[in-house]
């Protein structure tokens, strides 16, 4: 418990420096609405939300393609195993 206490200390510590300089920001400068990109005008918006809107479905469709793929070799090697397993005479197979 100390041992874990004690690691998080130096990465809390980074991260607090680290947060600083943004929490420290001067307070003069006018608010224009303008980001790291850029101005929002409703073009750039609108773009953003689009490709957020494409961005799940496709995110969601190739995490769930990779799944599928990692079961299917899930189950290749179990059958192997029982292919194996079964290939070496072993009579016990489950149960009574």
């Amino acid at each position: 418990m100390t041992f874990r206490v004690l690691a998080a200390l130096p990465v809390s510590a980074l991260s607090l420096l680290l947060i600083a300089p943004a929490a420290l920001a001067d307070a003069q400068e006018p608010i224009s609405g303008e980001g790291t990109y850029g101005a929002a005008t409703d073009r750039v918006v609108t773009m953003t939300g689009f490709i957020v809107i494409a961005f799940f479905p496709l995110f969601i469709l190739c995490m769930s393609l990779m799944q599928w793929r990692l079961e299917k070799r899930k189950e290749a090697r179990k059958d192997a195993a029982k292919r194996l397993k079964a290939a070496a005479g072993d009579s016990w197979q489950a149960g009574w």
